[in-house]
Parts: structure tokens; sequence; C-alpha cells
């Protein structure tokens, strides 16, 4: 059996390694964060450089967790070529390990680091997330680039019927709303008028919106200073609906889903992430044994270029087909378990299957 010494061994290369790959990425993508940041708040003295650089840490680490399946890809690709060409795996290998020895460490690694970013990184960059995206608001009136969407969708019933309210922005979780549209419908179904505000805020058991134009058929437009929609959201469905599901707490993703489904909204998106962060230490996982597929051989005649390549085209080709099964998930074309789950199962088998071959085929 493989023993302690050479398993810590493994182990501590590959940690370092990886978190080496992923600090490295995160600092690149900080630099270019806080340049177009600082861009945008060049018009506005109340934006210090301290304050953007603020908003931009706490930005970041949300983000980067999109890089964490490539770094350990990157650092498991590394490290394996490295232990090769330094002939320690040779050396392990005469010295009558298998393949599967070796592997475990790292693939112990990748499942600590999953499970450690989706219990207490993911919920940490969810929370700073949320507070830049407040900072950012207050600051420039709009978060992030104005080519993104940011816009929030609301289907609610009130004692008055069904009302479908469209708002440009959210702020204090759901409660405040800027640019707010309304269409309200009766309780059969028919369309009773439309409402235009330049805000609205959730007071118990009814919207107060402000500044209000409101159009009915057959009727002229007139302008009142204040418009009650009746509604049943709570606060906290309201944030819940607001909230996208990216950007929630990983260990409020249950009960955000919940007051979502009770809104009367969908809870698709809430259920997809759940789920895919679920499977995130087995995607990682899936990582390294690709990486080991294209890794461990011993490359004394050359070609390491060509079947590097190979790795890192495998990798990302399982990126993209677990970016496709996201969107058909988040469409409500395939359940949610199935597209989380799926490019990890798929991943862990052929990279198994492959070293089977290769190793003991």
């Amino acid at each position: 059996m493989i023993g302690a010494t050479i398993t810590r061994y493994f182990a501590m290369r590959f940690t370092r390694v990886i978190l080496a790959i992923f600090l490295t990425i995160f600092c690149l993508m900080f630099v270019v964060v806080f340049v177009e940041m600082l861009r945008r708040a060049s018009d506005n003295p109340a934006a210090g450089a301290g304050t953007v650089a603020l908003m931009t840490a706490m930005k970041v680490p949300a983000a980067a967790e999109m890089i964490l399946p490539f770094a350990v890809l990157f650092g498991s690709m590394a490290t394996f070529v490295e232990l090769t060409r330094k002939l320690e795996l040779i050396v392990a290998r005469a010295a009558g390990m298998s393949v599967w020895q070796f592997i475990a460490p790292p693939a112990l690694v990748a499942l600590l680091i999953g499970i450690v970013s989706v219990t207490v990184y993911n919920p940490l960059s969810a929370k700073m997330k949320q507070r830049s995206d407040q900072m950012e608001l207050e600051l420039f009136g709009r978060q992030g680039s104005v080519r993104i969407d940011h816009s929030v969708w609301l289907r609610q019933h009130g004692v008055d019927g069904l009302a479908v309210v469209h708002a440009i922005e959210a702020a204090n979780k759901g409660v405040d709303l800027k640019e707010v549209s309304a269409n309200i419908y009766s309780a059969e179904g028919g369309f009773i008028e439309r409402v235009e505000a330049l805000s609205a805020h959730l007071e118990p058991g009814v919207w107060v919106m402000k500044d209000a134009t409101v159009s009915a058929p057959g009727e002229p437009s007139r302008q009142v200073g204040s418009y009650m929609l009746a509604t049943d959201l709570t606060p906290e469905q309201a944030a819940a609906a607001t909230t996208p599901a990216q950007g929630t707490p990983f260990w409020d993703l249950p009960e955000m889903t919940s007051r979502t489904a009770e809104a009367g909204l969908d809870a698709t998106e809430y259920r997809l992430q759940l789920q895919s962060l679920l499977a995130r230490p087995l995607l990682l996982v899936a990582m390294v044994l690709v990486a080991a597929s294209f890794s461990l051989r011993f490359f004394r005649f050359g070609g390491v270029a060509k079947t590097l390549s190979g790795g890192v085209v495998a990798g990302f080709v399982l990126y993209i087909v677990t970016k496709i099964l996201s969107d058909l998930g988040g469409a409500g074309m395939i359940s949610p378990i199935v597209a989380a789950w799926s490019p990890a199962l798929v991943g862990s088998m052929l990279g198994t299957l492959t070293l089977l071959y290769s190793e003991d085929g």
C-alpha cells in the first residue's frame, strides 16, 4: 500500500500548484476588473481608488469560481508532467505502485477543494458580491456594465387579480424597485391597465408606486403621485425573486427555492444552481482524471505539446458540455439533476476508462 509520507508529498505538490494557478488567474481578473471599474468611476468624485479597489476585491471572488475547474485541470497536468519529467513517477512505478495509488492523493485534494469551495468559499463570495453590487448601485446608479440586463420580472397575485411587474433595477433585497412598469389583469384574466412609475416600494400587502402614469384601454393616460398595487408578496419572497441564482449563497439555496416557488415564480434556476454546486467536487475529480489520462506518459521521445493540448481540449469540451447542459436545465428542457450531474459523471467515467485502457489494458 502507498505510504503516508508519499501520499502527503503528492497531495502537497498538487495543492500548491493548483492554488498557485488559481491565485494567478484571480490576480489577473482583479487587475482587469479594477481597471474597468476605475474607468467607470472617472466621472464620479465620490468613487476613489480605495473604494473601487474594495468593490473589485468583493466582486472578483464570485467570478473566480468559474475558473476553479480549469485551475484543477491545469494544475493537475502541470504536476503530473513535472513528476514524470523528474522521474518521480517512474520510480514510484518501479517500486510497485499502480496508477490508482498515485492518482488517489490528487483526486482527494480535488474532492476536498470542491467541498471547501461549495461550503465555505461560495457563501463568502456570494455575500461579498451582493455587498459590492449594492455599493455599485449607490455610486453609479446601476450595477455592472450597461450592456448587461439587470432587470427584474415579478409575477404576483393580489386582491385585484394578477400583475406582471418589470423593473430596471432592484435594491434593498427586492423591496425597492426603480423604473417600474406593471401590467394589471382582472381575476378573470382580462387586461385592466398599465402603470409606469419611477420607483416602487414594498409595504405590507401593497406596492407603493411613486410618480406613476396609468394607461387603460379607451381612456387617456393620467398622472398620479402615488399608485397602490395590491400584492401577496412578502419581503422574503421579493428578495428571493430578485436575487439571481448564481449570486445566492449555497446554504440559502434550499430556502430561496421554496420561497420562489411559494411566490408563484419559476424556481428551476435555484434548483439547478444547488445541484451544480453539489456536483462540483465530483467535477473537479473528473478534471484530475482527464488530466491524468493525458499527462502520465513518459515523454522520452517528445510529443509533450501535442498530448497536453489534447488534455486542455478535453477539459474545455467538458466545460462547454457543462454549460450547454446548464442552459438546457435552466430552460426546463431537462431535469436540473441530469443537467448538473451528467458532465461530472461522464467525465469521471471517461477518464477512468482511458486510464484502465492505457495503464491496465
